[in-house]
């Protein structure tokens, strides 16, 4: 192979997309890893990096104890955009692949178009941040639905005495954008459309990592799963949380 040929031979190899089985994504160190989901076009023009690495670093962290019952997906909400825009990312972390993005909803004390204040306390219909394992599904009166565990004390571990569930609701739409300006809001529920709910419900289920973040530096000093030298990466968020 001439030395002209080699060197076109490297360049084509460099432009060709980066695709791996799920055995080589799961040996990856996290930065890697992190790095290789950033390359979806849609997550990397709708997440910044720094909620990206806390969501995967959280993620492995729980898959390498054994916490998650379903370890092919991460779920992340990003409530640090307004509720106009698709804030919720499925992911599928061992094939690369962004299996679903969405509209949801925040809890109706939290704010109106954009999330600022969060809460654990029973009773205050706002919503949580951290990290979640999903449970199991049930019809409840908002029709198929899905149970939350959230696993950080102080931060949303009152989550199922709460009753924060995922589950579909008329009030996330586009329609009702149009009308409103924003979404409808929940009791503290991540509410997805009505239309959807049911697939992202499925993709999800099971004992698989969710995470909720808003930019809050507060919830990555609070936090046990987090690196809190994530909160020297930006100046400081503006969220509260009770």
């Amino acid at each position: 192979m001439t030395p002209r040929v080699f060197a076109l031979f490297a360049f084509l190899l460099l432009c060709m997309p980066f695709q791996a089985d799920a055995t080589s994504l799961r040996k990856l160190p996290v930065e890697k890893h992190i790095e290789t989901i950033y390359r979806l076009p849609e997550v990397r023009s709708n997440l910044d990096y720094k909620t990206l690495q806390m969501a995967v670093s959280g993620y492995m962290r729980l898959r390498d104890n054994g916490v998650l019952g379903n370890d092919d997906v991460l779920t992340i909400i990003d409530y640090n955009k307004p509720s106009v825009r698709k804030r919720m990312f499925v992911i599928d972390v061992n094939n690369n692949r962004l299996l679903a993005s969405s509209l949801v909803a925040h809890g109706k004390n939290s704010g109106q178009n954009m999330a600022m204040s969060f809460s654990n306390i029973p009773g205050s219909f706002k919503s949580s941040l951290g990290f979640f394992v999903t449970g199991q599904t049930y019809q409840g009166k908002h029709g198929y639905s899905l149970r939350l565990k959230g696993i950080e004390r102080g931060i949303n571990s009152n989550a199922e005495t709460r009753n924060i569930v995922i589950h579909g609701a008329d009030y996330v739409s586009e329609a009702f954008i149009k009308r409103h300006g924003r979404l409808g809001r929940s009791l503290g529920c991540p509410a997805l459309p009505m239309g959807s709910s049911h697939r992202v419900i499925d993709l999800i289920k099971g004992g698989s990592c969710l995470f909720i973040y808003n930019g809050d530096d507060s919830y990555v000093y609070d936090s046990r799963l987090v690196k809190p030298d994530f909160a020297m990466q930006s100046g400081g968020g503006a969220s509260r949380r009770s």
